[in-house]
């Protein structure tokens, strides 16, 4: 008797914490978006990165889903080799809205077509965030 009972609450102390572990943090949700976009630009993988995107995607300049497709691929096509660097990263999620994110970094795109890079820009790029079906997409960006 005394075995059940101590029996019951270790397994659902367990139980707890085993389902406790299924769940992932937001932030650690969030974090690992804006890895896999880096990850995914690398790789030069236009659809994975679209599928990244919200519905309502925009970016400076007025450039919608489209017209980010469209420079992505003329990017791909002109350079073998691409990279991201963050040299800085911090996202954050709003808490008034908990399904609104934000990344602020300091990155250096390269574009080489062997070794060396034959393009290296540093930009400071402001990412925002919308947490949708359980998958964060971007909603807008812009760059200076």
């Amino acid at each position: 008797m005394y075995r059940r009972t101590l029996l019951a609450p270790l397994l659902l102390t367990l139980a707890l914490t085993l389902s406790a572990c299924g769940k992932t943090d937001p932030q650690a949700q969030l974090e690992a978006a804006v890895q896999k976009l880096q990850d995914n630009l690398e790789a030069k993988d236009t659809s994975a990165v679209i599928d990244q995107l919200d519905a309502g995607f925009q970016a400076q300049d007025g450039m919608d889903t489209e017209a980010a497709r469209k420079t992505m691929t003329l990017m791909f096509l002109r350079y073998a080799s691409v990279k991201v660097i963050a040299v800085t990263r911090k996202s954050s999620i709003d808490p008034t809205a908990p399904q609104s994110g934000l990344t602020q970094a300091q990155v250096l795109v390269t574009g080489a077509q062997g070794l060396i890079p034959e393009r290296a820009e540093p930009y400071s790029v402001k990412l925002e965030w919308r947490y949708v079906s359980d998958d964060w997409k971007l909603t807008r960006l812009s760059w200076d």
